[in-house]
């Protein structure tokens, strides 16, 4: 009985606000457990998009997996009547956090992409601050009409659970990308390349990426001594040759994208793999400030 009083507690008020509260919850639920099981599943790959945005790289890492288990558990809590007042407040304020942050970076950012939450495709503008607005109002409406809350010790026990979960998923996704066995050929600059001898640095770009570029240009100032530098065009494969001369790398190229890719999965470009004697020695995702170049340098890869 006092289990079915629990499921049925935001019935108790009247008709219309239970029913919208319910569907502010679902909503908010639906929006955070993408957002947050999608940061927890591919951490490099969102991680990469938060650099991208202005967070440092040396925290950006500990910071998807940290928000991912914060998004996912908010999702979780909300739906729960007994929790819901307390998932609701942990939502709003993350949003509230996450505007802030675009705010003060508004200038630098402005119509820069922003995929923060998965399947949701904007741009920093005045748009964002209206989406992101619907989306806190969403949220305050699940929590302004829930129960009280209660139940601690359930509701870390939820929290210890997604952690663990986030702390796996991250191990098992590391120990996958460590040691990869690359194709044994591949094509490059229209012949046959063998990756199974000496050190092999494949960097993945966009031509119209200026991510990619300002990556590119550091590189170039590398001295690569024996290390084979491949360029693998993720877009625009005719423009890779005006790529290179612009950024001033001196690289070979590869179009074989998909083969590569399957093998050394990334999210956004610029990405990279360090490659020795046909196996990835480590995935190369940070291309800010002194990265990847001291990342190649304690590799081996680069002097």
């Amino acid at each position: 009985m006092a289990q079915r009083r629990d499921a049925l507690g935001s019935l108790e008020l009247p008709g219309w606000k239970a029913t919208l509260n319910w569907i502010a919850a679902v909503l908010t639920a639906m929006i955070f457990i993408v957002s947050g099981l999608w940061k927890i599943t591919d951490p490099i790959g969102a991680a990469v998009r938060l650099s991208q945005a202005r967070l440092p790289e040396s925290i950006s890492l500990p910071a998807t997996i940290v928000l991912g288990i914060a998004e996912t558990v908010a999702a979780v809590l909300v739906l729960v009547p007994r929790f819901r007042k307390w998932g609701a407040w942990l939502a709003s304020g993350l949003l509230v956090a996450f505007m802030i942050y675009i705010g003060v970076n508004y200038n630098a950012l402005h119509g820069e992409e922003c995929n923060c939450f998965p399947l949701i495709k904007r741009a920093v503008g005045p748009g964002f601050f209206i989406g992101d607005g619907i989306m806190l109002l969403l949220a305050f409406v699940a929590g302004y009409w829930a129960r009280p809350a209660e139940g601690k010790r359930s509701a870390i026990i939820v929290l210890a659970a997604v952690t663990v979960f986030a702390l796996v998923s991250y191990g098992v996704i590391a120990a996958k990308q460590t040691g990869v066995k690359a194709p044994a050929v591949i094509t490059v600059d229209g012949k046959p390349f063998s990756t199974q001898r000496g050190r092999i640095f494949i960097f993945f770009f966009d031509p119209e990426c200026l991510h990619c570029l300002d990556a590119a240009k550091r590189m170039s100032r590398l001295d690569w001594g024996d290390t084979k530098v491949i360029a693998v065009p993720v877009a625009q494969p005719q423009f890779a040759q005006d790529f290179l001369r612009d950024s001033g790398l001196k690289a070979s190229v590869s179009t074989d994208l998909q083969v590569l890719k399957k093998t050394f999965p990334f999210g956004d470009p610029p990405a990279g793999a360090a490659i020795e004697n046909g196996r990835q020695k480590e995935p190369i995702t940070k291309f800010e400030g002194e990265e990847p170049a001291t990342t190649l340098r304690k590799l081996g890869f680069a002097r």
